[in-house]
């Protein structure tokens, strides 16, 4: 089970005048959580809420289920060593506006990342250039969509002239990702979803 916590932060607005950020924090493990909370409420004009709907900013943590991620209109800072692509889309589809590495989340840094994120200023990664709408690489809907037409892992390698190894990679890589149990679930999935 998620635990939200929230912070305030006093940014400087366009008067000149300083301004409480209100700040949640959302993470899986009550260590980190407690991490995140100590980082954050100490800074300058953040003010802790327990409630990211009255938050102006929500910190979480990547985890296994990106989609756990509370929704809402706060601006999201997702503290994450590699995001993967669902984590990245997930985490878009619920207002990323700063990725921070895991080892560079320092109290300054995470406090810099919340700063930017309120104020609209966006920090991310190169790696969601290959994000597409669906969530998934063109090359994995390219597999996904061929492994629908019913083609082998042989079949599929021959058609998109990648090796049965990259073609096997790619359908772990899904499986993996989306918690599914074998190919007919993740083909079953990407079709319920509409990624396909």
């Amino acid at each position: 089970m998620s635990t939200i916590m929230t912070t305030p932060v006093r940014p400087v607005v366009r008067t000149g005048e300083r301004r409480e950020i209100r700040v949640a924090v959302h993470a899986g493990d009550p260590l980190v959580l407690a991490g995140l909370r100590s980082a954050l409420g100490g800074g300058p004009g953040i003010t802790l809420r327990d409630d990211p709907a009255k938050a102006d900013v929500l910190v979480a943590v990547a985890g296994d289920d990106p989609r756990r991620i509370p929704a809402g209109s706060a601006r999201l800072v997702l503290v994450a060593e590699h995001p993967n692509q669902a984590e990245l889309w997930a985490a878009v589809e619920r207002g990323l506006a700063v990725v921070v590495a895991r080892s560079e989340a320092t109290p300054g840094r995470l406090l810099r990342a919340v700063a930017d994120a309120h104020a609209g200023r966006g920090d991310l990664p190169a790696k969601p250039r290959e994000l597409t709408l669906s969530g998934l690489s063109p090359r994995e809907t390219e597999v996904l969509r061929l492994l629908a037409e019913g083609f082998d892992t042989g079949e599929i390698a021959r058609r998109v002239a990648y090796s049965d190894r990259t073609v096997k990679n790619i359908l772990h890589g899904l499986l993996s990702r989306f918690n599914l149990r074998n190919r007919t679930h993740v083909v079953a999935y990407a079709l319920r979803e509409g990624l396909i």
